[in-house]
């Protein structure tokens, strides 16, 4: 419901495009204002020391109050626990100074992504 909320209502994204194989593979996590559940984000194994984050979406009203933070360091934990060395991301050019907060690094060109300017953004993981 949130990823609907965020990613297709908000922002236009088709919704073929925002629903995908990965879905059901994933580790996702939830993140709750009370019983709301009002963010979400998944972390993809790529493979036994590669993984991605994706699909991280926080509803409007509850924006800039640190959920997104406690989503991405929940995954980074996670990532870090199975042993992941490298995590990638496609951050939207807007969100890029978020992710840089938590040691990731933009790398690579702009590109188009459903319509919206995205690069990809890398963290290396402490062994």
């Amino acid at each position: 419901m949130i990823r609907q909320k965020v990613f297709i209502q908000e922002q236009g994204v088709p919704e073929d495009m925002e629903l995908d194989e990965h879905d059901t593979t994933s580790k996702h996590a939830l993140a709750y204002e009370g019983v709301l559940c009002v963010g979400t984000a998944r972390l993809v194994a790529l493979n036994s020391h590669h993984a991605q984050i994706g699909r991280m979406a926080v509803l409007s009203a509850f924006r800039n109050r640190g959920i997104g933070k406690a989503i991405l360091s929940h995954l980074i934990a996670l990532a870090k626990a199975e042993g992941v060395l490298t995590l990638i991301l496609h951050s939207q050019v807007s969100a890029i100074p978020f992710y840089a907060k938590l040691g990731f690094i933009a790398e690579g060109p702009v590109y188009d992504e459903a319509g919206i300017p995205h690069r990809n953004m890398m963290l290396l993981l402490p062994q």
